[in-house]
């Protein structure tokens, strides 16, 4: 029998500066590596629009155990749309819940942005992430290639 999970203990707040070194950290264990810097960069962008958020699930003893990314997706064909552009939580705080408050707390804010609908993307590889959006209501519903030209 499988022992049960350990909830997570802490709070969802937005990200800070303090963060950035931990989302670089976490950022690679999503196979996305970045330095403390880069985050910086990337976060000053972010934090600067009221289109998007950033939030960290804090410990009750102040680690970072996770991050979400999400933004308003608006496009002329569709109504506009939250997007989740990255949700990672440290291997070794997963299946505490951790993932699943860091997702309400996006679903919050797209709602509180005028969003009827959340969206992700998702690699093929990752069958686990895919069993857990299911079981949080997403639905797979497109099946497309990724294209990118460097500028």
């Amino acid at each position: 029998m499988k022992p049960a999970a350990i909830a997570f203990v802490g709070k969802i707040r937005a990200a800070h500066p303090p963060d950035h070194a931990r989302i670089a950290e976490l950022a690679g264990q999503l196979s996305y590596p970045s330095t403390t810097a880069e985050i910086a960069r990337r976060l000053q962008g972010i934090e600067s629009s009221p289109a998007a958020a950033v939030f960290v699930a804090e410990l009750e003893t102040g680690e970072i155990a996770g991050w979400i990314a999400v933004f308003v997706y608006r496009t002329v064909e569709a109504d506009a749309r939250a997007e989740v552009s990255g949700l990672v939580v440290d291997e070794r705080f997963r299946s505490r819940r951790v993932g699943e408050h860091l997702l309400a707390r996006a679903e919050e804010w797209a709602r509180e942005n005028g969003c009827h609908a959340i969206g992700l993307r998702s690699n093929v590889i990752r069958d686990r992430a895919h069993a857990f959006y299911e079981r949080h209501g997403y639905a797979h519903v497109k099946t497309q290639k990724a294209l990118r030209k460097q500028l």
